[in-house]
């Protein structure tokens, strides 16, 4: 082989597939014999890690892909997508739309919310206590990110969401199991727990709260939380805007027409 071919296999070298005429392999192993025999949160877990993951972590894993599908028009990737999909674009575009919404502050929760824990971990690997680890990481988070600490409460479900005590059961059971350590899912709790105690009310842990948990006890770092919940999230920008497809309308907006946005002189 030339120098020259050399450098142009080079240019978009792969470890995930290994592709030519007749073969196609994931991480090395053939896909005729992963089809069939590992499921989608297995195959998930092969393309970004590399390996493939026990029962029990694949059942983790997708335990939080479940639980983040969608939260209704009123998530405004959803109602992105709703939107998009009345304005004559094709499915591939509506889907886009909504998964486009998923920012820092939309979508991006989850990652903050492992970076905070990881912090909080890295504290207690230094030798401080899991409340003073906390206590420290919490401050150094409204330092850096303000008052709101990611992962915790929701302007809908108060006092409860109700998709995180399943999720935290599902990681205790784990940890019983052996599967992950608990670790993480003890510093989920240590969190609320200290963000309720300097609120003096309780506060809920959300969904990005409690994926986090699972996202870190299975070793996935803070951007790849980010991204499995845009995974998980675009299966309801993709429910939301084939139903939409189905109802008809032209160029829905936020509101209906009946209402007009307040016009506020400067």
């Amino acid at each position: 082989m030339s120098e020259d071919a050399k450098a142009v296999r080079h240019w978009w070298r792969t470890s995930i597939i290994d592709m030519e005429p007749g073969r196609i392999a994931f991480r090395g192993h053939p896909i005729q014999d992963l089809i069939g025999n590992v499921s989608f949160a297995q195959m998930i877990w092969l393309m970004t890690r590399g390996d493939l993951p026990s029962p029990e972590q694949a059942a983790l894993l997708e335990s939080a892909l479940v639980a983040g599908v969608d939260h209704g028009p009123q998530a405004p990737s959803i109602a992105a997508a709703r939107m998009a999909a009345t304005c004559g674009v094709g499915l591939n575009n509506v889907m886009a739309t909504g998964v486009n919404m998923l920012g820092d502050v939309h979508g991006g929760a989850g990652e903050q919310c492992a970076e905070l824990y990881l912090d909080i971990a890295a504290r207690m690997d230094d030798g401080a206590d899991l409340q003073t680890a906390t206590r420290d990481g919490i401050a150094h988070w409204r330092e850096t990110y303000g008052k709101i600490v990611s992962g915790f409460g929701h302007r809908f479900h108060k006092p409860v969401d109700p998709r995180a005590p399943r999720l935290m059961a599902l990681v205790r059971q784990a940890a019983s199991d052996g599967a992950v350590s608990g670790r993480f899912a003890d510093i989920g709790e240590a969190v609320q727990a200290e963000i309720g105690s300097q609120r003096g009310t309780e506060i809920a842990m959300n969904i990005d709260g409690a994926t986090a948990v699972i996202f870190c006890e299975l070793g996935f770092p803070p951007p790849l939380s980010r991204g499995l919940f845009c995974l998980s999230r675009s299966v309801g920008v993709l429910s939301h805007g084939w139903e939409q497809m189905q109802q008809g309308g032209r160029n829905k907006g936020p509101m209906p027409p009946a209402y007009l946005p307040e016009f506020e002189p400067r």
